[in-house]
């Protein structure tokens, strides 16, 4: 009787254990419940790419396009908002390694990102170009020999390997770093998304001295950067961003840092539509 009671003791054990195995493999596997049983979701974002991420010089908060999304998917999953700085090259691995549980900073949609991290519906799309000095050539091919600025990791900095194989392409950390070495002349253009260049050249006091191409490198569509295999927190992403466009509010959000108001307005071309 003694033998049979541990033995049905073992097994209770064991199954105990898987048990718990089990539901801990299981809150591991939905990081949407995480998130929600934490009461907090992680963003990474920009501090030093406006208008989608930087330091507001008088609250020292971070504020942008990107910013405003975060908070609004925060509030669409009945959640606090910790924001996390990142700069290009720190987006992906900081949402691997867990320390962010979503990537909310003008992360474009590529095959190759894609095969390590999920995306969201575009909820930004855009072009690439370029800015140079005003007395500089007007045509894109121009450049196909130059020093070209780009901020590393970004999308612009591989195409111009493959567009302009013949120049040579200096990487910066952010964008305020690339501008100053177009400054400096340590490059003759640098590159980067439409509204990014837009937004740069409007704040900078000399800006006159500068121009932005009309011709576009590429098209990019902005998503919102997600773990692999998170169903989930995805589709929760994805309702609320299909939520916005038909509210009015993520137009409202574009006006704020692209509209007439503003010192570069962009025109809206785009509307989120469910994926």
């Amino acid at each position: 009787m003694a033998k049979t009671q541990r033995t049905l003791t073992k097994i209770a054990l064991i199954v105990g254990l898987t048990a718990t195995g089990l539901t801990t493999f299981s809150a591991q596997a939905d990081q949407l419940a995480d998130i929600k049983a934490k009461g907090v979701v992680k963003v990474a974002t920009f501090d030093a790419n406006p208008p989608f991420g930087s330091v507001d010089a008088k609250t020292h908060e971070l504020v942008g396009y990107d910013v405003d999304f975060a908070k609004a998917l925060a509030k669409s999953l009945g959640v606090k908002l910790e924001l996390v700085a990142t700069n290009p090259a720190n987006r992906i691995p900081l949402l691997q390694s867990g320390k962010a549980d979503l990537i909310v900073a003008d992360i474009t949609i590529t095959p190759e990102r894609a095969q390590v991290i999920d995306f969201s519906t575009p909820y930004f799309v855009t072009g690439q170009q370029f800015l140079v000095p005003v007395a500089s050539g007007d045509k894109l091919d121009d450049y196909s020999k130059a020093r070209i600025g780009a901020v590393k990791g970004t999308t612009g900095e591989q195409t111009l390997h493959q567009r302009f194989p013949q120049s040579r392409v200096l990487s910066y950390d952010d964008i305020p770093l690339a501008l100053t070495a177009l400054r400096n002349g340590n490059v003759q253009a640098i590159t980067q998304d439409s509204t990014i260049l837009a937004g740069l050249l409007g704040e900078a006091p000399d800006k006159a001295k500068f121009k932005i191409l009309p011709e576009l490198l590429s098209k990019e569509e902005i998503g919102v950067g997600v773990k692999k295999g998170e169903a989930s927190l995805l589709k929760a992403v994805n309702d609320e961003l299909v939520a916005l466009e038909k509210s009015g509010d993520a137009a409202k959000i574009y006006d704020v840092w692209f509209g007439p108001s503003t010192k570069a307005p962009q025109p809206r071309s785009f509307t989120i539509e469910a994926k």
